[in-house]
């Protein structure tokens, strides 16, 4: 069972919208959604995030349904966690952390695995308390004290041991990644950006010609692939990175940045955008934000919109004449170009449409790097 909140920073149509995509989280986590519970709220609730009201209702569901797991779309506080979970006697779980137990199986490298770890640690700290509920003092007075605090405490320091222990790992990774991206010799790097399931690792798998892997599900690619590729015999590296996606946890964010490295230090980003989905200027802004937070707005950035043939069969009638189709599908690309200063492209990977443009674009992009960093050299591309 999933439940969102309305407010005033959230409207209904854009909670339907969040409430999809935590759908789809949950079917990749391999669940099955049977209901969706909204409320319009003012104000959160401090105890419970939702009204008595509506978690009773959903509580009723709960047991009539068997439900196993109520996920919210919104962060719960170790308080309201432990409340809500009270009330609902099932497994309850907020975004953050459905997405971490996502993370949790994607993570395939030992730094990715070390960044998943890390998130966890931190996600889990402020919440030990209620794993030790049963031990807590319940009375004052000499000789009424349990093992409650100690206990809790232990397992603070545990966890807290664990986090400084993962962060020298990364660190020590950090400089491995370092040296070995200084050993990769003058090529110009390219990485792949863009919200999740838009198509990277597909284009990535086109243009590299290698295997990489590619699913239909949120979050295929954790780990940051680097491939050379070459085009028209000019050569560069190409990097697949993490997709965003929307109220991304803070903690995954810190815990990645060290993978959006790659981004940081590539010469030229390609921002892969999935024409398809009903909301893909929303995904725009919520990739261009991340961007702007790692302080890479600046580089070139050459917008790349796929899966134009679903595009197609989403928004065109089948009855449609083809020439008004052609009309309509090139007035949607003349204004991107003009918002874009002419770097934008419209493609599809999977059926290998438009590519030869995509290539091209590229090329221009990259052979440009060269003579900005090489300016003396005769490059024979």
């Amino acid at each position: 069972m999933l439940v969102g909140i309305i407010n005033k920073h959230q409207s209904a149509e854009q909670v339907k919208e969040y409430l999809d995509e935590l759908e789809f989280l949950a079917e990749t986590a391999g669940a099955k959604t049977l209901k969706r519970f909204d409320q319009t709220l003012p104000a959160p609730n401090p105890k419970t995030l939702i009204r008595k009201g509506k978690l009773e209702e959903i509580a009723v569901y709960v047991k009539m349904k068997n439900i196993d797991s109520v996920i919210f779309d919104d962060d719960l506080s170790p308080t309201q966690l432990n409340n809500v979970q009270h009330v609902l006697k099932c497994k309850v779980l907020d975004r953050t952390n459905l997405i971490l137990d996502i993370f949790v199986s994607r993570a395939k490298t030992a730094q990715a695995r070390t960044q998943v770890e890390l998130a966890q640690m931190q996600y889990m700290l402020p919440r030990l308390r209620g794993m030790w509920t049963h031990l807590e003092r319940q009375k004052g007075g000499i000789g009424m004290r349990g093992p409650g605090e100690t206990e809790i405490e232990t397992d603070r320091r545990i966890v807290r041991d664990k986090i400084s222990k993962l962060k020298d790992r990364l660190e020590k990774i950090d400089k491995q990644n370092a040296t070995r991206r200084k050993t990769r010799g003058e090529l110009i790097r390219v990485a792949l950006v863009g919200y999740t399931n838009v198509g990277k690792s597909t284009i990535m798998k086109m243009l590299s010609k290698s295997e990489v892997f590619a699913e239909d599900k949120l979050f295929a690619t954790l780990d940051t692939t680097v491939r050379k590729v070459v085009i028209g015999r000019m050569p560069f590296l190409l990097s697949d990175t993490v997709g965003f996606i929307r109220k991304l946890p803070h903690s995954l964010v810190e815990s990645f940045k060290s993978t959006l490295d790659e981004v940081r230090e590539a010469d030229v980003l390609l921002h892969v955008v999935d024409l398809s989905h009903p909301k893909y200027e929303d995904q725009i802004d919520v990739v261009n934000k991340t961007l702007d937070e790692l302080g890479v707005k600046d580089k070139t950035i050459l917008m790349v919109f796929n899966k134009v043939d679903a595009y197609e069969k989403l928004q065109y009638d089948e009855f449609l004449d083809q020439k008004v189709k052609k009309e309509l599908q090139s007035e949607l690309e003349h204004s991107w170009m003009a918002r874009m200063n002419d770097n934008a492209v419209f493609i599809s990977a999977l059926k290998k449409q438009n590519i030869d443009l995509l290539k091209e674009k590229v090329y221009d992009a990259v052979r440009a790097k060269y003579e900005i960093r090489y300016p003396y050299r005769n490059l024979e591309f």
